[in-house]
């Protein structure tokens, strides 16, 4: 039986070394740095036996952006950047390799749904609030804890943070996530962000690091129409 249309492209990231990811599912985890779950007037928890359970959401595959060019969303007047590390799963949904990205949201669209008490999709999961760079293979990247994620918007630096300071580290992440979901090959995992979440406008240029080894750097897009 053929198609009624013509199925659209898969989200695919480039990869270094050659080839590309071919993107499956977008998983995030929200509140996993403590300063971040701070700042957004959440609980901290003081020690692993009080973290209770991560809270996950999802992003459609293709909100991913891997040319760096990122149209400024539409429906708000408030697209925060919160840069995050990827992991992106490969066969039999083991860690293939990491990326850096930026978790964009409307928070004006967030916070509205959340002080009514209802689900936040459309402050997380819409067009292009998935910018990603080229996925590095983990044996290239080597320990996680030790390295700093970081962004800079238009040359200053906004957020700051080394890895150890993640509430849920790689492997708990994707434990938990194994309850809820059948991870395989294709899925992409943003672990949170640290502290200093903040507006973008259109024209602002951002380079989002995991020291020297993985990297991203756009631009922030006029608008594009919706309809």
């Amino acid at each position: 039986m053929s198609d009624v249309f013509a199925a659209p492209a898969q989200a695919r990231v480039p990869v270094r070394g050659g080839g590309t990811f071919p993107v499956r599912r977008i998983f995030c985890i929200g509140r996993n740095f403590a300063d971040h779950a701070k700042e957004m007037g959440a609980p901290v928890p003081a020690s692993k036996a009080e973290r209770g359970q991560p809270v996950f959401f999802t992003k459609p595959a293709d909100a991913i952006v891997v040319d760096g060019v990122v149209p400024y969303a539409s429906a708000t007047h408030d697209l925060h950047h919160e840069v995050e590390l990827v992991v992106a799963l490969g066969e039999g949904a083991r860690v293939f390799g990491y990326a850096v990205g930026l978790d964009l949201t409307r928070r004006d669209l967030q916070s509205a749904a959340k002080a009514k008490g209802l689900p936040w999709d459309t402050g997380k999961a819409f067009d292009h609030s998935a910018p990603i760079g080229e996925i590095v293979p983990a044996a290239l990247v080597g320990d996680l804890a030790p390295r700093t994620l970081s962004l800079t918007v238009n040359g200053t630096e906004r957020q700051r943070s080394t890895l150890d300071q993640l509430i849920w580290d790689v492997p708990e992440v994707l434990a938990e996530l194994s309850e809820l979901f059948e991870l395989k090959a294709g899925d992409l995992v943003f672990m949170g962000t640290p502290a200093g979440v903040s507006a973008l406008q259109v024209g602002d240029r951002f380079e989002a690091r995991l020291d020297d080894v993985l990297h991203l750097a756009g631009t922030i897009a006029p608008p594009r129409a919706t309809r």
